[in-house]
């Protein structure tokens, strides 16, 4: 089945009638991410993501999101280990949120929470944090599942409206990232866009003003300085390339 929303695979809303029974095991492993190289991240994620990702930006038809690129090739997160552990301090919310998701209806006013049963922890036999009690209403841990998925939703929006004001200064150009293997191959990186020192700098005195008042600038400075984070997604990469080599290479 082709996975909805990057990570998920069979995301159903959470209902009494389907999941009476129905407990989540936690799980410190991460392997649902193996094959995605870049995740959505929320403005206020920024200060800490910004420490340890590249931060850009990805246009999804009239929106503008930010992103952290987690791999150059595709179907590649170099911040996961081979044993599904996450290698950084700071995991997405993007990530965090998984299994559970909300989905909106066509018009956008109503939110129902998901849960994509494929994640292993699902399960009937009463291990990890049930989702309903004997009574049939959701537990304190699903209580809990919402706070966070309304309060990501809550950033969600915030981003958006980040997003579409950075289109509407025409801050944007496009971004194309090269990586040379050690064998002299070159990978590419491109279809995301970061901001333009020079059309940051041509900004009125107003607009800058505006920017430093909700901000928005500090974001765009932090993004800018997450750049070179790129060093770093490079370095895994060369690393994993020489983890791949035959044993026959090393003569």
């Amino acid at each position: 089945m082709a996975k909805q929303l990057l990570i998920y695979e069979t995301a159903v809303p959470v209902s009494a009638t389907r999941h009476a029974g129905v407990s989540l095991e936690g799980s410190d492993s991460y392997a649902f991410s193996a094959a995605i190289n870049a995740v959505p991240l929320m403005a206020v994620e920024f200060p800490r993501a910004t420490a340890e990702y590249a931060v850009v930006f990805a246009a999804d038809g009239e929106e503008l999101m930010p992103v952290v690129i987690l791999g150059i090739r595709n179907e590649q997160n170099l911040y996961l280990a081979p044993d599904g552990h996450w290698k950084a301090d700071y995991i997405p919310a993007f990530i965090r949120r998984y299994p559970f998701v909300f989905a909106s209806t066509a018009d956008g006013k109503s939110l129902t929470l998901c849960i994509d049963e494929s994640h292993p922890g699902v399960n009937r036999e009463g291990r990890g944090n049930a989702l309903f009690g004997d009574d049939g209403k959701p537990t304190p841990y699903v209580d809990k599942v919402l706070e966070f998925l309304k309060d990501y939703q809550a950033q969600f929006e915030r981003t958006r409206v980040f997003g579409r004001r950075l289109m509407d200064l025409g801050l944007l150009e496009p971004m194309q990232a090269t990586v040379s293997t050690p064998k002299g191959e070159k990978l590419s990186l491109g279809g995301f866009m970061v901001v333009g020192r020079d059309k940051l700098r041509a900004l009125s005195g107003e607009t800058l003003q505006q920017l430093v008042k909700s901000d928005e600038l500090e974001l765009l400075y932090l993004h800018l300085a997450s750049l070179r984070n790129f060093n770093t997604v490079k370095d895994r990469l060369v690393g994993t390339l020489a983890d791949e080599q035959p044993a026959t290479d090393a003569s």
